[in-house]
This record gives structure tokens, C-alpha cells and sequence, in this order.
């Protein structure tokens, strides 16, 4: 049964609970509405790089960052759709776009339109990240054919307001918003390992858990802390730089017995986590990886390591759309 009216007290509970019978539930979960053996294979593509005015603290593309990381103008649509035909190519049935914009600007929006179109025209699953968007934004993506829209919300609403401080996370719901109108499918997510608490943890589960429907899309992001941003210079050398990796799974675990009909993403810091320790994410729920070499600017497992730890854990690819995803979407 899915739910909407999660407490902060029961999420707590979970987290609490030994951690074997805790992934025996997320394992069963999982099995009873997704094939326990297929896990999603996606690309993401910086389509727009550095220059972003919000202040995000974990982020090395944001302008108040200092890491040496250049801006760079929209990508070109064929370069793009180049890209997309590549990921395609290499196992990859869901493409990824994302721009460092506070929001996109009206002239970048036919582009951007163009982009959607010659990704859904190969077939595979398309998501973009652009920022916060307007309902006419939204409506246009919704027209070009979007399938996914990604917008996080980061972390707990207590603890948001001390890693960025230049949008609210009301602000970030109110894009959720648009998405949804439009009838574009929401993928929302968040970043563990940012020196928050576990009950940061559960604030953060809690606010997906309980919107009005799920996010058929949720990342777990494990921070990657680059030096130059305010996170990773803060946590630099400390114990809180990077997250137990128990914990991690504890994290992935309760989002899919909270959310079980959305797709659980094993998302950025991916590339310093054992391979037990993914083994046991997609045994709490996890599926769906990103691909490549790169997740927009900072580094990733790569395609022939995947490939392997596919091979060792007796995994394949997930093949075409997502039939839950689309379906709840309609």
C-alpha cells in the first residue's frame, strides 16, 4: 500500500530497526512491484556548466564556489543529441540533461525544447534539470515530450537553510508544483553525507513521503566533497566527510519502504563506494544507476566497472521505459 501520511516518528523507526531486518523489508518491498534482478542504466549530460548564482554549499558549479571550474554557454542541440545517441548505445534507456541555471531564460527555452524532442525521438526516457521553472516553462517541456523533471529538495527543511540560502525550500516546492500541473513526472531527491544528523535524514524521507504523490524519481546523492565549495572545505579532514557507509543503506532502504512504487536512483559518490556496499543498496531497493565516466562534473564509476559489478552480482539493464513510472504518471 502506498502512503502519504508517514510520520517523522515511524521513518525514525525505520532507520532503527536492525539493519538485516531493516533490508528484509526494503528487499521485499522492492520484489513485490519491480523485478528484483534489473536495475535502470541512465546518463547525465552537463548541458550547462559553472556561472550558477545560488549559493548551494555542496555545489563546484555555483558562482560563489572557488574551484577553478569555468562556465560554459547551452550546448550545442546535435551536440546533445550526439551524446544521447552514444549513452544509447551504451546500455543506457534514460538521458539526463542538466544546466546550471538559477532558472532557465525564455530564449535558451527553444533549444532546450529541441533537445527533449530528439532524445524522446530515440526512445529512451528524458529528465532535465534546469533550476526552478514557471508554469509556462513547465507546460512547454510537457509539450516537447518530457518525461521527467528533477528538482531536489536537498535535505531536511531544517537543516536546508544552512546549505543554501538563495531560494527556499518553498521555493523548491513550488517548482514541484509546476511540475506536477503540467503533468510531467517528478524526480526529487537528496544529498546524505553533508555533516547532517540522522533525524536530518529522516526530515529529508519524511518530506518526500508525505507530498501529495510520490516523486516517481528519487536520487540518493552520497556527497562528493570538492574543495573550494563551503561543504567540501568544511568537512575537509573531519570524520563527517564522508558518510558511514551502513548508514548510506539505512538511507536507501527506508526511501524505498516509504516510496515503493518510485524509482530509487544510486546516484553521485558512487565511484568511492565498495562494491559490497552497492551490492547491498540494490538489495534495500536501489534501481537505478547513473552510467559514464562523469555525473555533470565530478567523477563516476564508469561503464566497463559497472559492467563488471553488473556481472559479479548477476544483474542486467533495465530495458525501455519504466511501465510503473509511466503509468502513474497518467
Amino acid at each position: 500500500m502506498t502512503r502519504n501520511d508517514w510520520t517523522r516518528d515511524e521513518i525514525a523507526a525505520l532507520f532503527d530497526l536492525p539493519f538485516t531486518e531493516l533490508l528484509f523489508q526494503a528487499a521485499s518491498v522492492h520484489r513485490a512491484r519491480f523485478a528484483a534482478d534489473e536495475v535502470q542504466l541512465s546518463t547525465l549530460l552537463s548541458i550547462k556548466t559553472g556561472g550558477c548564482p545560488e549559493d548551494c554549499g555542496y555545489c563546484n558549479q555555483s558562482t560563489h564556489a572557488e574551484t577553478g571550474l569555468k562556465a560554459t554557454k547551452l550546448m550545442d542541440v546535435r551536440a546533445v543529441l550526439q551524446a544521447a545517441a552514444q549513452a544509447k548505445d551504451n546500455g543506457s534507456s534514460r538521458f539526463c540533461m542538466g544546466a546550471a541555471w538559477r532558472n532557465p531564460k525564455d530564449r535558451d527555452m527553444p533549444a532546450i525544447v529541441e533537445m527533449v524532442k530528439g532524445v524522446r525521438g530515440m526512445g529512451m526516457e528524458t529528465c532535465m534539470t534546469l533550476g526552478m521553472l514557471s508554469e509556462t516553462q513547465a507546460a512547454m517541456l510537457a509539450d516537447a515530450g518530457l518525461d521527467y523533471y528533477n528538482h531536489n529538495i536537498d535535505t531536511s527543511p531544517e537543516r536546508y537553510g544552512e546549505v543554501i540560502t538563495t531560494r527556499t525550500f518553498e521555493d523548491r516546492l513550488e517548482t514541484l508544483e509546476h511540475v506536477r500541473e503540467a503533468g510531467i513526472n517528478v524526480c526529487c531527491g537528496g544529498i546524505v553525507g553533508m555533516g547532517e544528523t540522522r533525524g536530518d535524514r529522516v526530515g529529508f524521507i519524511h518530506a518526500l513521503a508525505t507530498l501529495p504523490k510520490h516523486p516517481e524519481s528519487v536520487p540518493v546523492n552520497a556527497l562528493v566533497p570538492v574543495k573550494g565549495t563551503v561543504l567540501g572545505d568544511m568537512l575537509a579532514d573531519t570524520p563527517l566527510a564522508k558518510i558511514d557507509e551502513i548508514e548510506f543503506v539505512r538511507t536507501v532502504a527506508v526511501a524505498r519502504i516509504t516510496m515503493p512504487e518510485s524509482m530509487v536512483r544510486l546516484s553521485a559518490g558512487r565511484e568511492s563506494m565498495s562494491d559490497s556496499t552497492q551490492a547491498l543498496c540494490f538489495m534495500a531497493g536501489a534501481n537505478s544507476i547513473f552510467t559514464g565516466d562523469k555525473l555533470l562534473t565530478t567523477g563516476n564509476a564508469g561503464d566497463d566497472k559497472d559492467a563488471a559489478l553488473f556481472a559479479r552480482l548477476g544483474l542486467k539493464a533495465m530495458q525501455g521505459e519504466v511501465k510503473v513510472e509511466l503509468e502513474a504518471a497518467e
